[in-house]
């Protein structure tokens, strides 16, 4: 009888030692049903002791007692789960409130622990999957992804907001886009709807005027409703905006391309299919031109005169941002500008227009040495889990998913024995 009662000690004390429990609650009970396959925990709260209001830690009467269910960590190969009666308390400021257990959040049907195990499994793999393989439904991941999203950003009071940068990415086909915020660190700051003016507009309207004024640049594209945006909520935004290499290169490569085209018909026709097959190769720069690169580029030069002088105005752009004085910057840049407006190129004309119109932010990119690399970075990333998660069924979820991944939030419960 006594090794039977040491026995029946040691398994209730190992499930106490698990749920982390301590006075006034213990475990009553360990039943494991060989049917079902799943090993049942029943936890209960001393009914003497008195018991406090979660919200103010006054001592409170006890009102009643609820039976509620978790779901554990898996008991070896065996479901678990956790049942207790929550009492609850009526306190004189808050009324009629249930008490915080040790193990699990307020409204949440799965232990900490449990959830932690989920987010770990999240970081790794879709919802979908991570359902199939703890055999829990899409709609409980989804809880306790939005529970660890809302969570972190309870947690963040204040974001490193020094450099931020601002691009839109696609949500869902049908150009459908939203706008991504993220800060020099590669953490998304906000996701919002669409890519207008108030979409940025209600981010720095959620800022603090602190918070404001620790902004020192903004990297961008030249989209005049981001523009027009920080202009509207940002003092000094003239020396903090700074317009996106990675963008005014996209855009003169597409003049380039552009020259290619239509210059095609005219060249010889032995020609047309080596100029058409190498219109990636004159979006190279010159450092990463192989030679097979070079001496095709040089052969074609020959005869696609347009198009390798149009390649020679964008190359000689992507060499000026390496100036770091403002002055001399500015002087490379006009030089540029009049080789550019002089070239008889239509594309080249109109891109070298554009770019005179918004010098004064590329100067300060220049300057800054800021781009929107790391945006882009993150923009990858979410192409990835939109083809993992094969597509969101609104922008809230995708807005929750962008998050949890590239948030940088603590999104674990505080409820996890150590």
């Amino acid at each position: 009888c006594s090794s039977i009662l040491e026995l029946v000690m040691d398994e209730l004390n190992l499930y106490e030692e698990i749920l982390d429990l301590s006075t006034p609650w213990s475990v009553e009970q360990v039943n494991f049903d060989k049917t079902k396959k799943r090993v049942d925990v029943s936890v209960c709260c001393d009914t003497v002791m008195s018991l406090c209001c979660p919200k103010c830690h006054q001592t409170s009467p006890r009102y009643d007692v609820r039976k509620r269910s978790w779901r554990h960590l898996d008991t070896c190969q065996f479901p678990t789960w956790v049942h207790a009666g929550i009492p609850r308390v009526e306190c004189k400021e808050h009324g009629v409130i249930q008490i915080d257990t040790p193990w699990a959040e307020q409204n949440s049907r799965y232990t900490a622990m449990f959830e932690c195990f989920v987010i770990n499994w999240l970081r790794e793999s879709s919802i979908s999957a991570v359902s199939r393989r703890l055999n829990i439904s899409w709609n409980a991941i989804d809880g306790i992804m939005r529970r660890a999203v809302e969570r972190g950003l309870s947690r963040r009071k204040s974001c490193y907001l020094k450099n931020l940068a601002v691009d839109e990415v696609s949500s869902k086909k049908g150009r459908k886009y939203v706008t991504i915020i993220s800060n020099g660190r590669g953490e998304v700051i906000e996701v919002s709807d669409d890519r207008k003016a108030e979409s940025l507009v209600s981010f720095y309207k959620s800022c603090t005027k602190t918070e404001l004024n620790t902004i020192q640049t903004v990297s961008m594209d030249m989209s005049p409703s981001y523009l027009s945006a920080t202009k509207q909520c940002l003092d000094g935004w003239e020396s903090k905006v700074c317009f996106d290499r990675f963008h005014v290169m996209k855009d003169l490569n597409k003049a380039v391309n552009d020259v290619r085209r239509s210059e095609l018909t005219s060249v010889p026709k032995e020609f047309r299919s080596p100029l058409h097959k190498s219109r990636f190769n004159w979006f190279r720069s010159q450092e990463t031109l192989d030679k097979h690169h070079q001496r095709e580029i040089k052969e074609l030069s020959a005869v696609a005169v347009k198009t390798a002088r149009a390649w020679s105005i964008r190359q000689y752009a992507a060499t000026i941002w390496d100036y770091s004085s403002r002055s001399w910057a500015k002087k490379a840049w006009m030089k540029w500008y009049g080789w550019a407006i002089r070239s008889r190129l239509k594309p080249i004309k109109a891109q070298a227009i554009s770019i005179k119109k918004n010098l004064w932010g590329i100067i300060n990119a220049i300057v800054h040495n800021k781009n929107n690399a790391g945006a882009e970075g993150i923009n990858s990333q979410i192409k990835v889990l939109k083809v993992k998660a094969r597509g969101f069924r609104n922008r809230e979820r995708f807005r929750l998913s962008v998050l949890f991944h590239f948030g940088g939030l603590n999104l674990y419960p505080e409820k996890v024995p150590t």
